[in-house]
């Protein structure tokens, strides 16, 4: 399955510029734990950075600096690392876990944002199809048991066939 199937497509975004004051505000307008930072180019937001509450709280708020002066560019201790939306889950997972990352946002074709994809996103959809395996291994159970009454496993007709 494409990643680009299942990342959110709403991302939050900020600039460069932004103060880590509207970034914090920005994230509690919209209930997220992070913003995309973003350059534009030909019309096109090219993810640049990404900017989490951790990073506001360690990097700012205890180290007592004035978010009013701090820029979410500031913040950029390395590459964003990003993923194309034509990507796989396991190819996702594989460059989340080689980069450490927990979220990444999602590009497409022309490396222009596409939306955002996050460790919770994946676990929600792996769990989602591991319960539909355990249902099937207890469809698949159901359905011997029925077609087999009181025979359980072929053990009954053997014993019948060999007593003849």
């Amino acid at each position: 399955m494409p990643i680009g199937e299942i990342c959110t497509r709403e991302v939050i975004i900020c600039n460069r510029s932004t103060n880590v004051l509207e970034a914090a505000q920005l994230m509690r307008r919209y209930h997220v734990g992070d913003l995309v930072i973003v350059e534009e180019s030909e019309g096109k937001r090219i993810p640049v950075g990404l900017i989490t509450d951790r990073d506001i709280v360690i990097s700012v708020i205890a180290m007592q600096l004035d978010p009013t002066t701090i820029t979410a560019g500031d913040l950029i201790s390395r590459d964003v690392v990003v993923i194309s939306e034509d990507q796989g889950v396991f190819e996702t997972i594989e460059r989340m876990r080689a980069h450490g990352v927990r979220r990444m946002p999602v590009v497409d074709q022309d490396g222009a944002l596409a939306g955002i994809i996050a460790v919770d996103d994946l676990t929600e959809l792996l769990a989602e199809e591991l319960t539909q395996l355990s249902k099937l291994i207890s469809k698949e159970q159901t359905l011997e048991i029925e077609k087999k009454p009181g025979n359980f496993l072929g053990v009954a007709s053997l014993g019948k066939s060999a007593g003849r």
